[in-house]
């Protein structure tokens, strides 16, 4: 695979590694620094002409930052005049604001699909978006990768009897129901009602989870206060135990104060988004890594075989 060359900024060193030692190549030579002003310097260091280009950049906390981090690296690769460039970002951030839910207000997720392919990105291959219809927004290829395989092959490993998996919202009952399905358990979903953002209040369970174990299943972790919110009200209906699952623990504000002192056993999360330190050491989440599947997204993609069968 001497044609391919991985890249990575500075928002997931660690599993850029871990894709790199997947794929058994060495992590492309390239400087991603500021200035004193915090202006973003890019600096390639490889020979990449006529060569094909994959950038692993999650558009993590700092968001603005990774952002303008991914923006930069397609742009010099485009510029060194790079045969194709796939922006690798196993975090889409700005993924939640994909529609107008009031008047006068952006639909930036839209925006970033725009500002992607104005840089100069051939393909975009990501993970779990939260709404399906943000492929349409990009004019170019775009692999939505799911991460589905890591946690059912994990819940079948470690839950095993009385299980019930649990939608924290009527948006995530298709992939609830699916999970169900493969794990041979029942199905409950929580009512929610969003008074604002990152503000949720759980009014009900649909489903009977009395005497089982819950584990609810959600695309990603914010402020957590939907999830403690259906842990509680998961625990008052009377389970035994409450676990929870995400693909991306983005764990921004009270979340991991909230995770720790809350009735949920653990959570479960994937490594698209790096942990704090405080996430680390709170002994309540636990992270299993996707590097394997974005390896072979990223091998598939090069050799022109499907992805889709992946998941199949």
């Amino acid at each position: 695979m001497g044609g391919m060359i991985i890249f990575s900024g500075n928002s997931n060193p660690d599993l850029a590694e871990k894709v790199c030692t997947y794929l058994e190549q060495p992590l492309g030579g390239a400087k991603v620094k500021t200035f004193s002003d915090g202006e973003v310097q890019i600096e390639i260091d490889e020979n990449v002409r006529a060569k094909d280009c994959f950038i692993l950049q999650s558009t993590c906390r700092p968001v603005n930052d990774t952002l303008v981090e991914l923006l930069l690296m397609i742009d010099a690769l485009k510029r060194a005049s790079a045969s194709r460039i796939t922006a690798v970002i196993p975090y889409y951030g700005y993924s939640r604001q994909d529609k107008k839910v009031a008047p006068r207000v952006p639909i930036s997720a839209k925006l970033v699909a725009d500002m992607l392919t104005t840089a100069g990105a051939d393909r975009i291959i990501t993970m779990d978006l939260h709404a399906g219809q943000i492929q349409g927004f990009f004019n170019i290829p775009v692999d939505n990768l799911f991460a589905a395989p890591v946690l059912l092959d994990y819940i079948k490993e470690n839950f095993l009897n009385d299980l019930v998996i649990v939608s924290p919202d009527a948006g995530g009952v298709e992939r609830a129901r699916a999970f169900a399905k493969r794990v041979h358990a029942d199905l409950a979903i929580i009512d929610k009602r969003r008074d604002a953002p990152n503000q949720a209040r759980a009014m009900a369970v649909v489903g009977d989870v009395n005497g089982k174990t819950a584990v609810i299943l959600d695309d990603m972790v914010d402020t957590a206060g939907t999830l403690i919110e259906a842990s509680d009200a998961l625990t008052e209906k009377g389970a035994k135990e409450v676990y929870a699952c995400c693909v991306h623990p983005v764990l921004s504000g009270p979340a991991v104060n909230r995770i720790i002192e809350s009735s949920l056993k653990s959570l479960i999360v994937m490594d698209t988004i790096p942990l704090t330190s405080e996430a680390e050491a709170s002994g309540k989440i636990k992270v299993l890594t996707i590097s394997k599947l974005f390896g072979e997204a990223i091998i598939r993609s090069y050799r022109g075989d499907s992805v889709t069968s992946l998941f199949v």
